[in-house]
């Protein structure tokens, strides 16, 4: 079992592979693309960069920010049930430190028929809302910012 309670050690002032600027894309099969899409989209937090169909069998979106160094893809093969979530905790949590903006966003899911779960880790409940897909994946919009 992991013990993240003594000290974590980091090689602070490195960069990547030597790399000065990173990008990064987090890529995941779906079973039901366009619900996820809705997901992501409903959260104005991002937008749809690109999108493919057919590529070698595959049908995708990339979604993020167009001058971030990140997006997520998500891709969808015809009939291939892409499977659930390992645990409940697989998150992707957006920080929205505005009261009004992590408002708008969680009406927005909710206005797509979304509804709120409780948090396997009651930590995300305090100040935020979790959304499952259908994928059993979920999503936190948190009415907070972070910093290290």
């Amino acid at each position: 079992m992991a013990n993240f309670s003594g000290r974590v050690s980091a090689r602070c002032g490195r960069t990547f592979a030597g790399a000065t600027h990173l990008q990064f894309r987090v890529s995941r099969c779906v079973s039901e693309g366009i619900v996820i899409v809705q997901i992501f989209l409903s959260s104005g937090r991002s937008t749809a960069l690109y999108q493919f169909t057919d590529h070698d069998g595959f049908d995708g979106v990339m979604l993020g920010h167009k001058d971030a160094g990140y997006h997520l893809e998500f891709t969808h093969k015809g009939n291939h049930y892409s499977g659930k979530a390992p645990t409940q905790e697989n998150l992707l949590v957006f920080y929205l430190p505005g009261r009004e903006v992590w408002q708008h966003a969680v009406k927005r899911l909710e206005d797509h028929g979304y509804e709120s779960i409780r948090s396997f880790n009651p930590y995300w409940d305090q100040r935020g809302k979790t959304f499952e897909d259908p994928d059993g994946y979920r999503v936190v919009l948190q009415n907070a910012s972070w910093a290290p």
